[in-house]
């Protein structure tokens, strides 16, 4: 019984883009590593995925941009950028 579940998890799992195969693989194993995630880790789980969905945001990669283009001016006032 076991088998079939896994072998029906694995085909929902190959049906994801690789990416997000990727990131699964990379949710799972980091809570292997912590152990059982507590209620502050699955919190911060949620904010780091919802950070990585902004940052793959076309809408928010675009108000980046602009806001980058606003600023270039003062990025030749002699000062170091950090």
């Amino acid at each position: 019984m076991f088998a079939i579940v896994l072998t029906e998890l694995e085909e929902k799992i190959s049906q994801l883009p690789h990416e997000e195969q990727l990131r699964l693989i990379e949710r799972i194993v980091r809570r292997l590593r912590e152990g059982t995630p507590n209620n502050n880790s699955a919190k911060e789980e949620f904010f780091e995925d919802q950070l990585v969905a902004m940052a793959n945001d076309p809408a928010m990669q675009a108000e980046l941009k602009q806001i980058d283009q606003e600023f270039a001016v003062t990025e030749a006032d002699g000062l170091a950028r950090l």
